[in-house]
């Protein structure tokens, strides 16, 4: 029986990979802070890996495989793979695309240019403290390190708000504001494709950086918000408006329209990366029907009102600034 160490492993991406080794008949320990309930049948063990003495918990102890979402201060990582990288197969670090230098061309691939940090430093931004994350796995781990470097991720467990919020929206129905164009694509990795394909890929022996998104064009913005307002009831119209007519009214994309980045240099770069590598990793990808459905179902399952992480800002247009400027395109 393999067994696990997650770090984390209560909510999102740590939950939803703690759920697929456990799916597996893995032995799975969660370290966590206690302020969750992880999924039942797991091993819990509590801590801060922010306070001193905070890892202390697992002073002891030997595992196949680690996993880590950290998303904070790099030193959170570095200590904690050192700690164990005697007594650890693999170091599985869920990384994030935001680690690669902006702007980047069409295409970008895992050789792309990369930000600085440093294992060593303290909470900074997200994108050097991730960078940072995977140099303190590199540096306690070397080749039987795994960097997971994730783009957009969507599904069940979502506590980010960007798919609830657009289910919560076209639930409610009416004129709906839908970002066009309606033709735009867009890559994203449902949580659980993410999950299944880190523990596939650390079985295998799998190394180095990976880009875990879908390939581009999986699905488009219609495709994505036409399987949101069929979910939810069909109540939802769909006013697919031009990007010009929105960055004149001063709505902020990917914030007041969550999941959307107009044409150009930021969708680029955050929608058009190759993956090539993932997909010949072994990567496979579910429908984007799917994976708004099931968050839907879970959505549901909560009365709709899903958890949001106090670190960061509530996703959504307001109705009134929707309102507007459904109004300037009549």
């Amino acid at each position: 029986m393999k067994k696990l160490l997650m770090l984390g492993g209560t909510e999102f991406v740590g939950r939803a990979i703690t759920e697929d080794a456990l799916e597996r008949g893995w032995e799975v320990t969660v370290f966590h802070r206690g302020r969750h309930a992880p999924p039942a049948g797991v091993r819990a063990v509590h801590g801060d890996r922010t306070a001193p003495g905070g890892l202390d918990a697992l002073a002891e102890g030997t595992w196949d495989f680690v996993v880590d979402t950290w998303s904070g201060a790099p030193t959170a990582v570095r200590d904690a793979a050192r700690l164990v990288a005697g007594r650890a197969g693999r170091y599985v670090y869920v990384s994030s695309r935001s680690v690669y230098a902006y702007p980047a061309p069409p295409g970008l691939t895992e050789d792309g240019a990369l930000v600085e940090g440093s294992p060593d430093a303290e909470a900074t931004a997200y994108a050097e403290d991730k960078r940072g994350g995977e140099l303190a796995a590199l540096a306690a781990f070397g080749d039987r390190a795994l960097l997971v470097r994730a783009g957009l991720i969507l599904g069940p467990y979502e506590n980010v708000g960007r798919l609830p919020w657009w289910l919560n929206r076209t639930a409610r129905g009416g004129p709906t504001l839908a970002p066009g164009p309606r033709d735009l694509p867009m890559q994203y990795i449902d949580v659980r494709d993410l999950a299944h394909w880190a523990l596939d890929a650390a079985e295998a022996g799998l190394a180095g950086p990976y880009d875990i998104v879908s390939p581009a064009g999986h699905a488009t913005m219609g495709s994505f918000l036409e399987a949101c307002a069929a979910v939810t009831g069909g109540a939802a119209e769909l006013r697919w408006t031009d990007p010009e007519d929105i960055a004149g009214a001063g709505v902020e994309p990917w914030t007041e329209l969550p999941c959307w980045l107009p044409p150009g240099e930021l969708h680029d770069y955050m929608f058009r990366s190759d993956v090539t590598k993932a997909l010949s990793g072994g990567l496979t990808c579910r429908p984007v029907e799917e994976t708004v459905a099931d968050t839907w179902a879970w959505l549901r399952s909560l009365g709709g009102v899903a958890p949001q992480r106090p670190d960061r800002p509530k996703k959504g247009i307001d109705p009134e600034r929707e309102a507007a400027l459904l109004g300037l395109g009549r």
